[in-house]
């Protein structure tokens, strides 16, 4: 089993950026804490290397992303825009060096630990089966990170399936000030409304690592992968879009350093 030891797995082994990635992003996460302050460090190191990667790298983009595909009839595919056009505006709003072509990957393959953030969204029903439970733990206590944005319907299926994966825990909702809400845009209510579907307001849910560490995060009745698309696909004006676009920066940039890139 391929294990998650560098945000940009695309890296040549051989250049500075490689060796910052080998030694710390997602191996530093499982530091004892002893090891913490030393942590911090290679993860700024880290930051800045994926920031400043096109000078650093002789491969073209410093990491990628993907979005997962599942089992159960779910919609896995839809806001099939979405992922791209986010990734535009990372790129063209933060240094991040990103590819903005987006993957696809399935929770059973080895692939699967070569990709800091995974993406999963759709209507309806979702369905792991338990080697695919068994990875997705794997992947998470290994410095993953999940984003799942629920495009309404998907709700009941997803708290079943990540109830199968961290039995010990439920989706607790984050509080205003956690550091995803703030750490490239800020966002003081939390989440924004994106696209209304039944009066309930939007919601940001986190489960954690063995280590404290904010591994999933779930967007609730926001719908943020609406306001992603081109303006044509669901006609919201850009004061709309504006915000998810930017939300789903946050989570990006999260996903990459656990915290704010200025703190």
């Amino acid at each position: 089993m391929h294990m998650l030891i560098s945000a940009a797995p695309i890296l040549n082994k051989g250049n500075v950026c490689a060796h910052l990635g080998q030694s710390s992003s997602f191996v530093h996460r499982t530091t004892h804490r002893p090891n913490l302050i030393a942590s911090a460090v290679t993860r700024a190191l880290l930051f800045i290397c994926l920031m400043f990667a096109a000078p650093c790298m002789a491969q073209e983009y410093a990491l990628s992303v993907a979005r997962v595909k599942y089992g159960g009839g779910g919609d896995w595919y839809s806001d099939e825009q979405s992922l791209p056009e986010l990734l535009s505006y990372v790129r063209n709003k933060t240094l991040v060096n990103v590819n903005p072509r987006p993957d696809v990957v399935e929770l059973s393959t080895d692939r699967l630990f070569t990709f800091p953030y995974l993406y999963l969204t759709g209507h309806g029903n979702a369905v792991f089966t338990e080697h695919e439970i068994i990875r997705l733990r794997q992947y998470l206590e290994h410095g993953g990170f999940l984003h799942i944005d629920d495009n309404y319907g998907l709700d009941s299926a997803i708290r079943r399936e990540m109830a199968r994966v961290f039995p010990e825990q439920e989706f607790i909702e984050l509080p205003f000030d956690h550091p995803i809400f703030h750490t490239h845009f800020s966002f003081p209510n939390g989440l924004p409304k994106i696209h209304e579907h039944d009066g309930k307001p939007p919601q940001g849910f986190g489960l954690f690592d063995q280590h404290g560490r904010l591994c999933v995060f779930y967007s609730y009745e926001s719908d943020l992968g609406d306001g992603w698309e081109p303006e044509s696909v669901h006609d919201l004006p850009l004061d709309i879009r504006e915000p998810a676009l930017q939300m789903g920066t946050n989570i990006l940039v999260y996903a990459l350093t656990g915290a704010s890139p200025y703190n």
